[in-house]
């Protein structure tokens, strides 16, 4: 080759090629022409309108209209009946009562009400006297003594409800925590195929360059046939391979446009106005901050949380179940026209105008009662076996990530020292040109380890903030802080 092509091709590869390195961070600033995304503002954009999203909302929403309806049972009710007969012209009875009860969480349902009675032949103990009309006032409570004094039903039901909204609320986290782990790997491999495009973009345009410095000096007469075959090849090599880098690109974009959607639910394609942010200095995690996820993972994880409380309700159907070992030993007590008769004049006095009665009931042998509350037990210790397994499963695979990522930290670091020292081959391929020594076919053998270490390099990058997002979900957040 003539020295005015060695001279040119030493100076068009040296001014590109003067720091492996630099070439690399000048990969990863953005030009002006593009609009950053950041990982945090696609992390937003995720959780405001993805359709995965708007279903673990409908999760909270579900738990309050299951809280709302275990609250219906302790609801007013206003409660009436009417019974008549007449046959023979002879008016047999009229029986009219209106009561309004007050179920509550205390252990007694207090009710007030109206009877109004007559007729010939009237149960007599339905007879009202006729003073005031044969209408009646009553007020009075039903008090349970034994089984579901500490515990009922109803009382149950609503704290079974109140723990399943905390069960919806890990169900929510679970789900939301997955979405931002699939989005964060799908979108750091958005930023690997952006950046090694931008890579083997800027490689086409040198390979160009040279081709045609080549095929000028030939055309001069300055150059052998073979060379310009040589720069050829390397050209064509350089688009083949941006061509390929193009397609990955493209369709990890794609892949990417799965999570934006707009406010109405509708699929967004993402705009080639945008463009990754990746950094080249890589932001670790410390020990002390490993710490800090495994406690949170111990508190908060959704896995450990559901187990947390579904031993809360199973302890709710054990307090239940042993409820109803008790005897049931309900005492009932009604003022009649006290404190106020219909004519609403005054009196009161516990002595007299009442109804009072006593209801008492126990199984003798207690079987079904018994076997429930074993049954309850044992879900509680399988329960409780279920967590501790979660538990290591769960500490155990943010210890295993943490480890990757370190190791990955290592990997990047004597990365980085490897393109450097591929640059420094090249610079020593550049001054044996210079000196004659070389040729155009071993600067592009060169050339082409310093790109394939560069674009290794950038993969990793992308790893390594896959591996955090991974070690995140490992400890069931979303991130630290």
């Amino acid at each position: 080759m003539n020295i005015r092509i060695y001279l040119t091709t030493v100076l068009l590869l040296a001014m590109h090629f003067a720091s492996g390195q630099g070439v690399t961070d000048s990969l990863l600033y953005l030009p002006d022409s593009v609009r950053p995304l950041t990982i945090d503002n696609f992390y937003a954009q995720v959780l405001k309108n993805h359709p995965v999203a708007k279903q673990a909302d409908l999760l909270t929403e579900f738990a309050k209209q299951e809280l709302r309806l275990a609250r219906g049972n302790f609801d007013p009710k206003l409660e009436a009946q009417y019974l008549a007969k007449n046959f023979g012209d002879v008016d047999y009875y009229k029986i009219f009562n209106s009561s309004l009860k007050f179920p509550s969480v205390l252990p007694f349902d207090p009710s007030i009400g109206v009877e109004q009675n007559s007729g010939k032949y009237l149960n007599p103990e339905r007879y009202i006297s006729e003073n005031f009309d044969f209408r009646q006032f009553y007020a009075g409570v039903s008090l349970p003594l034994l089984r579901g004094l500490i515990t009922d039903d109803r009382r149950a039901a609503l704290r079974q409800a109140e723990l399943f909204g905390d069960m919806m609320e890990a169900e929510q986290l679970k789900a939301i925590n997955k979405l931002f782990l699939e989005a964060a790997k799908d979108y750091w491999q958005w930023s690997i195929s952006y950046y090694n495009f931008r890579l083997y973009n800027q490689n086409v345009a040198i390979a160009e360059e040279i081709f045609r410095r080549v095929r000028l000096n030939y055309e001069l007469g300055e150059a052998a046939p073979i060379d310009t075959i040589q720069a050829k090849i390397t050209l064509q090599q350089r688009l083949v391979e941006r061509q390929e880098a193009l397609l990955d690109f493209q369709n990890s974009g794609i892949q990417l446009s799965n999570y934006l959607w707009d406010s109405l639910s509708n699929p967004l394609e993402l705009s080639l106005q945008f463009a990754p942010v990746m950094n080249r200095d890589i932001i670790g995690i410390t020990a002390a901050q490993l710490e800090e996820l495994t406690n949170l993972a111990r508190e908060n994880h959704p896995d450990i949380q559901k187990l947390d409380v579904k031993l809360q309700q199973l302890d709710v159907d054990r307090r239940l179940a042993a409820e109803y070992l008790k005897p049931k030993l309900d005492l009932n007590y009604y003022f009649l026209n006290q404190p106020f008769d219909p004519e609403w004049n005054s009196s009161f006095g516990f002595g007299d105008n009442y109804k009072f009665g006593v209801d008492f009931s126990f199984p003798i042998f207690l079987r079904k009662e018994r076997a429930k509350l074993a049954q309850t037990r044992l879900k509680i210790t399988n329960t409780m076996l279920d967590r501790s397994i979660t538990e290591r499963q769960v500490l155990n695979q943010i210890n295993t990530s943490y480890n990757t990522l370190v190791n990955n930290g290592l990997i990047i670091s004597q990365q980085s020292e490897m393109v450097n020292n591929y640059n420094r081959l090249l610079e020593a391929e550049l001054i044996n040109l210079e000196n004659g020594e070389s040729d155009l076919f071993k600067i592009n053998i060169q050339i082409e380890k310093l790109i394939q270490s560069q674009s290794k390099f950038i993969k990793l990058l992308g790893d390594y903030e896959k591996q955090k997002a991974f070690l995140y979900w490992a400890a069931g957040v979303r991130r630290l802080n």
